[in-house]
């Protein structure tokens, strides 16, 4: 695990030193800034704004960061011709992309618990003390940060067989699909032909669930998140994110760099 650890460690500078990843920081720090001025305008329902607005903006700069850097993880590596000088020394491709995936990961933690930080300084200079309920807001910062590694799998899945704007394009539509998998699962219409019913049914299963991971309805009213929504949301992140590691590993070993 020793390269894993080194190209994750270099992933991870890298990606610090990205101006891209201050201007998304700072716009989602604006972002929990203009909330404070809306709080301040709605009467007897501050918290749920700055609430509602900072997560929406962690959530929204972290998807950004996950699938333009993910998908570049790769790409520039092999643009740059870094990734040939690096797999001539004793560097297996799957430990090169797991370190890229845990380096990009350890980026998104970072940048993340900075954004949750600003959240609650925005909601300590609006209410001037904590309420027991803030507590679930960090629930609802963790799941996201889930949702966020899962992307990364799925960038880097994509930019293993393809260029990097259809790479954007794949990690998206999967992300949005991935919205909906609930709602296929209960599609009721007469219209529809009972064996499209069951393909779609089907279809809901293998796409990842990203609903698994939204409580932020509960975080901005404060209601509590149960225990076992969290560590099945983890489970699920861990499975589906290490089978799709496996697959881009397995990708990226048959591909011809030459």
């Amino acid at each position: 695990m020793r390269n894993v650890q080194t190209v994750a460690a270099n992933t991870f500078r890298e990606a610090v030193r990205d101006r891209v990843l201050y201007n998304l920081v700072f716009f989602a720090l604006l972002m929990m800034g203009a909330a404070i001025l809306v709080g301040q305008v709605s009467i007897g329902i501050e918290r749920d704004v700055i609430v509602s607005l900072g997560l929406t903006a962690i959530s929204v700069v972290g998807i950004f960061i996950a699938v333009f850097l993910g998908v570049g993880l790769l790409s520039k590596e092999m643009d740059n011709r870094t990734l040939y000088a690096l797999l001539a020394k004793p560097v297996k491709r799957w430990e090169f992309l797991l370190g890229k995936f845990f380096g990009l990961v350890m980026t998104l933690t970072v940048n993340t618990a900075a954004m949750a930080a600003g959240l609650y300084i925005a909601l300590w200079s609006v209410n001037r003390a904590w309420q027991p309920s803030d507590i679930y807001i960090l629930a609802a910062v963790y799941l996201i940060l889930l949702k966020l590694a899962l992307i990364v799998a799925l960038a880097l899945l994509f930019s293993c067989f393809t260029t990097p704007f259809l790479a954007i394009l794949f990690t998206v539509g999967m992300y949005v699909a991935g919205l909906l998998a609930g709602d296929l699962r209960t599609v009721h219409g007469v219209e529809l032909d009972p064996s499209m019913l069951r393909w779609m049914r089907g279809v809901s299963y293998v796409l990842p669930n990203f609903e698994n991971f939204n409580v932020m309805g509960a975080a901005v009213h404060g209601h509590g998140v149960p225990g076992t929504l969290v560590w099945q949301a983890t489970l699920y992140a861990i499975l589906y994110t290490a089978i799709v590691l496996t697959g881009a590993a397995i990708v990226f070993s048959r591909r011809n760099l030459k």
